[in-house]
């Protein structure tokens, strides 16, 4: 559109924006709609609107008496409805007027939370697959209403014409495009039909596809395929409830691709929502969010909605059809307001309730669903007071009795202990499991937390952080004379190890077969690290600070098993070389099976004691 002549206005006159109207079809395409087969489904709401008003209009007309008729032979889209169609005046008003929708009139303005779309932008997209609209409509408003003609053009251009009422001899409005070349990916007579089965199976009207071969396709016929030939499965009728069971997880199959775990019927009245939730049969990345199929009015709004339900609920994907919640300019996702925020609390409290039915009545059930989703239902416990009374003691942990429920683990063991990591407890498993004490791995995402909780559900039971005291505590001393024998290989040890702050002590443990165990926390380690900083800073100021502040930094500690005959045969070494070299071994035996990162130096110790005890072997057998 060009400037207008400024020479028309005088000084400090109102002016009107000119647009662009390619410039802003350009900004649609690339910034407010995800693909250009969005111009299907914002016929279908234009349509679907044009026939609530005429509902509202006469509504004493049967549900069925007014309809939507599509039809694509791939050189032509034409979309009919038997709405409430347009006057000169709407035309001019309306299709003419970039942002204001006809659902506005002052006729129907009371009622637009009936229709789908409130912005008043949806025909330009069909400007994303053609060039030029057509709009044949007819007003139902008055009976012997003429027939009016509008044609838009990309460049921003249209005429209007008035026609003689048999032009159309029944109200309602046909859009008519004509596909350019490079559109012809979504103006297919099959991509046609494939777009209003996917955007509109769930709309309550009547809408029929024809693509010209039955000979159906003129204005006022009836015929063509229907798009949605049943209502949402969760509006019909069955026989039992076993059947409907079934009915709404058959149609959870066929719309999301999985086969559920189960499916929880959804319905809350006061925003006029239904739909299932679905059950996904496997576990979930944590903190992965699936998308959910929202459609408003029967309308589908989006397959990727997230916002319907909490971060926590990323075990199920959702079908869900509503009357209230608002669409974005898009109509491809939803507005936050305080009804969507009042959706989503609503619908989280239906998935709790699932929960705590199947923890009542359905345990084989329970044990299927946790089996997949234990992390999901251990983030939720972590913040909801209710789940948290319902499902702890049945969650599986990771403990020296191998996977099991807390409720099991707390029978078998008066106090529980927690470690703070996984590299924790698995440097202490196998030796806490045999002098028979409970350990559970806290190290996974919520677990230290939810054991700590345990006692709010079992007060008989006790829980307590796994200190390396505890532990060392149920190693048995040996006797004096094996510590005396021993006490110049422990000796040649300590200094030998003294580089990674780790001491070294002679025990009995069970199993037997474990040479030696390496006590040492990660907070050990760091506090460590600190000290050795501090060491580096000492002189001056700062020196003196860090010296002042300092503490003694908890040691590591090698624990040999005197009940291992390898550890029998070390200890009796009396080359100091040797010995030294042995020492290293079982240290860097014992840091590997604790599976903990190991620092660089350890990793040179490693190999070097590896490569010296082989070149011992060696020489002695030459």
């Amino acid at each position: 559109m060009t400037s207008p002549d400024t020479s028309s206005h005088p000084a400090g006159a109102d002016r009107t924006f000119q647009v662009d109207l390619r410039g802003l079809v350009d900004l649609l395409s690339h910034h407010l709609y995800s693909s250009p087969r969005v111009y299907l489904r914002e016929l279908l709401q234009n349509a679907v609107d044009a026939l609530t008003a005429r509902h509202r209009l006469e509504p004493a007309a049967p549900a069925g008496a007014f309809g939507i008729r599509l039809y694509a032979d791939g050189s032509v889209v034409r979309v009919e409805d038997d709405g409430v169609g347009l006057t000169e005046a709407d035309v001019h008003t309306f299709l003419a007027t970039i942002g204001r929708s006809s659902k506005r009139a002052e006729q129907v303005a009371e009622q637009r939370a009936d229709f789908i779309g409130q912005f008043g932008i949806g025909l330009l997209s069909c400007f994303l697959v053609a060039d030029e609209i057509h709009v044949l409509s007819r007003s139902a408003r008055t009976p012997d209403a003429p027939a009016v003609e509008w044609r838009g053009r990309g460049d921003g251009s249209y005429t209007v014409r008035t026609l003689r009422a048999s032009a159309r001899p029944r109200p309602g409005t046909t859009v008519t495009l004509t596909p350019r070349a490079d559109a012809g990916e979504w103006t297919r007579p099959a991509q046609v039909h494939a777009l209003a089965r996917h955007f509109g199976s769930l709309l309550r009207h009547p809408v029929t596809f024809d693509d010209g071969t039955h000979g159906t396709h003129g204005t006022d016929g009836p015929g063509g395929a229907p798009v949605n030939p049943e209502p949402a499965p969760w509006t019909r009728t069955y026989p039992t409830p076993g059947a409907r069971s079934r009915a709404l997880a058959a149609y959870g199959e066929e719309v999301l691709g999985f086969t559920p775990l189960d499916t929880i019927e959804l319905d809350l009245p006061a925003v006029g929502l239904k739909g299932i939730a679905c059950v996904l049969p496997d576990a979930v990345p944590a903190g992965r969010r699936h998308g959910h199929r929202v459609h408003v009015k029967g309308m589908l709004l989006s397959e990727q909605a997230e916002e319907i339900l909490p971060e926590w609920a990323f075990f199920v994907r959702c079908v869900v059809d509503a009357e209230s919640l608002r669409p974005t300019a898009s109509r491809e996702s939803l507005y936050e307001d305080d009804t969507l925020a009042a959706v989503r609390d609503a619908l989280a409290e239906r998935l709790r309730a699932w929960i705590a039915r199947a923890a009542a009545s359905d345990p084989d059930l329970l044990a299927r669903f946790l089996k997949a989703h234990h992390l999901a239902v251990k983030s939720l416990a972590v913040h909801d007071d209710e789940i948290l009374r319902m499902l702890l003691p049945w969650l599986p942990f990771e403990t020296t009795d191998g996977h099991t429920t807390l409720d099991e683990f707390a029978r078998t063991h008066r106090t529980v202990l927690v470690t703070s990591s996984v590299e924790e407890f698995r440097q202490v498993a196998s030796i806490a499991s045999a002098a028979g004490l409970g350990v559970v791995n806290g190290g996974y995402t919520y677990d230290r937390e939810l054991v700590h909780r345990l006692p709010e559900i079992k007060p008989e039971a006790s829980v307590a952080d796994l200190d390396p005291a505890t532990l060392t505590a149920h190693l048995d001393p040996v006797d004096r004379e094996t510590e005396l024998a021993a006490a110049a290989y422990l000796a040649r040890a300590r200094d030998a190890l003294a580089v990674f702050d780790c001491d070294v002590a002679l025990r009995t443990f069970q199993p037997a077969s474990a040479p030696a165990l390496l006590v040492d926390s990660r907070e050990a380690r760091h506090e460590r690290t600190r000290s050795q900083l501090a060491r580096e800073q000492e002189g001056g100021l700062w020196g003196d600070i860090l010296g002042a502040l300092r503490q003694e930094a908890p040691r590591a500690q090698l624990i040999l098993n005197q009940l291992n005959p390898l550890v029998r045969t070390a200890v009796a070494i009396d080359e100091p070389e040797l010995a030294r070299t042995s020492a290293e071994a079982l240290y860097g035996q014992a840091a590997l099976l604790s599976r903990r990162p190991l620092r660089p130096a350890e990793s040179s110790l490693i190999n070097r004691s590896f490569l010296d005890l082989l070149a011992h072997a060696l020489r002695k057998d030459s």
